[in-house]
């Protein structure tokens, strides 16, 4: 393998290995789509619950719990992978940049709704209101943000 680096230079190592990166972080990510509409129907079954007045069940709470901050620890990670990617690909970060910026508009909109998460209290509908509402944004960008990075790919 050192044979291998020694022949080439170092921008022609990495040409070979970023494609790979790339179509890595967007299958990576692609994967977590499916998990972020099975959160937002957990969250949609709570709340229904909740506003029938049938209290929800405690393990369908605490798996919307638990689920959220994976989801959200694993978005960052992506989205951070994604980062690197676009250094080693082009030198600089955000050189795509509508794919960068809403990258960064669903990792901070999720962020905000594990945030809002935490304050939620018993009786109280204020940060239940933010909590969706940012839920919902991460659940409608989300998807647009897969099509662009296939179309990035392709």
């Amino acid at each position: 393998m050192s044979a291998v680096n020694e022949e080439l230079p170092p921008a022609a190592t990495h040409a070979h290995t970023t494609p790979w990166l790339g179509l890595g972080h967007g299958i990576f990510m692609a994967l977590l789509l499916p998990f972020f509409l099975y959160q937002g129907w957990l969250g949609r079954l709570i709340r229904r619950r909740r506003l029938d007045g049938t209290p929800p069940s405690g393990k369908v709470i605490l798996r919307h719990r638990r689920l959220g901050l994976l989801l959200v620890i694993l978005l960052v990670l992506g989205f951070g992978g994604g980062l690197f990617i676009g250094l080693l690909n082009h030198g600089q970060v955000g050189t795509m940049y509508i794919h960068f910026f809403l990258g960064l508009a669903i990792v901070l909109a999720a962020n905000g709704a594990y945030a809002t998460s935490r304050k939620i209290r018993a009786g109280e509908n204020h940060w239940r209101k933010w909590h969706l509402r940012l839920g919902i944004l991460v659940l409608c960008l989300y998807p647009v943000q897969t099509l662009l990075g296939l179309a990035m790919i392709l």
